[in-house]
């Protein structure tokens, strides 16, 4: 999340974003892409070549902006854990910070409606697509690709069942046994990587 520094809701946490710059004449200004790009590199620091981003929807709720009628298209971002210490708030956001139960807070306009869809998109698509490949480091434990499911299903997963899932992933060709172990408190672990 990011503090806003402008009004309305200075000082509140929002979702990053901003508006689709427009041309006049020739110029026809940037499209949603572009601003997506410009968006999330301004507002946090991360290049879009670094993250997963898709598309979740349109929003155009006419009272969900105080100043005028807008319409926002949200995009989602998956960042990887070593890319989180880079980001950063900059452009009108004051602060940028990981927040564990963003649902929780107060968000300013409807930012809490769009985090919950997004969440809700998250957690449609980790069961049957690689999504989860920006959800680890390149290479992973099956604990801590375990982990990141019961991030995103808001529920524990059970190490039995997620392992003939991981056994599933390996058999689909999905994920691959990588080069390495990861050093744990017990004894070394295995580590895998997405094809």
């Amino acid at each position: 999340l990011v503090k806003r520094g402008e009004p309305p809701f200075r000082g509140r946490w929002v979702l990053p974003g901003g508006f689709v710059r427009v041309g006049k004449g020739a110029d026809r200004g940037e499209s949603l892409e572009q601003a997506l790009a410009r968006e999330l590199d301004e507002e946090t620091g991360l290049s879009i070549e670094e993250v997963y981003t898709e598309q979740l929807g349109a929003f155009g709720d006419p009272n969900r902006d105080p100043r005028m009628r807008v319409i926002s298209v949200a995009y989602y971002a998956l960042v990887r854990p070593d890319l989180v210490n880079r980001v950063r708030g900059g452009g009108d956001a004051s602060h940028a910070e990981w927040v564990p139960n963003a649902s929780e807070l107060r968000l300013a306009f409807d930012h809490t409606h769009i985090l919950e869809a997004a969440r809700a998109r998250v957690k449609e698509r980790i069961g049957s697509t690689d999504l989860a490949r920006s959800l680890v480091q390149a290479t992973f434990s099956i604990p801590e690709l375990r982990n990141a499911y019961a991030i995103v299903t808001g529920e524990p997963q059970d190490a039995g069942n997620f392992r003939r899932r991981f056994a599933a992933l390996l058999d689909g060709g999905i994920v691959e046994r990588a080069p390495g172990k990861r050093i744990t408190s017990s004894k070394p672990a295995a580590v895998y990587r997405f094809v």
